[in-house]
């Protein structure tokens, strides 16, 4: 589960010091794929520091509706989650409309 935790740091473009114990939420930069891309480039901007203390993008659209690089699911109101836990996962978002793997 560890190398979940590092593709998403990497993805995000985060540093190592966002792996701090107390670690503050912070702008990840987009990932090259996202930039790239305009199918799946983030609309919304922002993060939060789950419980674990790992720094995730919030949920956000697709210019295109299309899954973005490592979303973990699709909410009810279209956006997609980046969450590693099931727990909470789209919780201001309808809830989850499908799981992406």
């Amino acid at each position: 589960m560890a190398w979940i935790y590092l593709f998403l740091a990497l993805a995000l473009g985060l540093s190592n010091s966002a792996f701090a114990q107390e670690a503050q939420p912070t702008q990840p930069q987009q990932s090259t794929q996202s930039v790239t891309n305009s199918s799946t480039r983030l609309i919304e901007r922002g993060s939060y520091v789950n419980k674990d203390g790992v720094v995730v993008h919030r949920p956000a659209h697709t210019e295109s509706g299309a899954a973005p690089a490592g979303a973990s699911a699709q909410c009810r109101d279209g956006s997609y989650s980046f969450s590693l836990h099931h727990r909470g996962t789209c919780s201001h978002h309808g809830g989850v409309a499908k799981w992406l793997n």
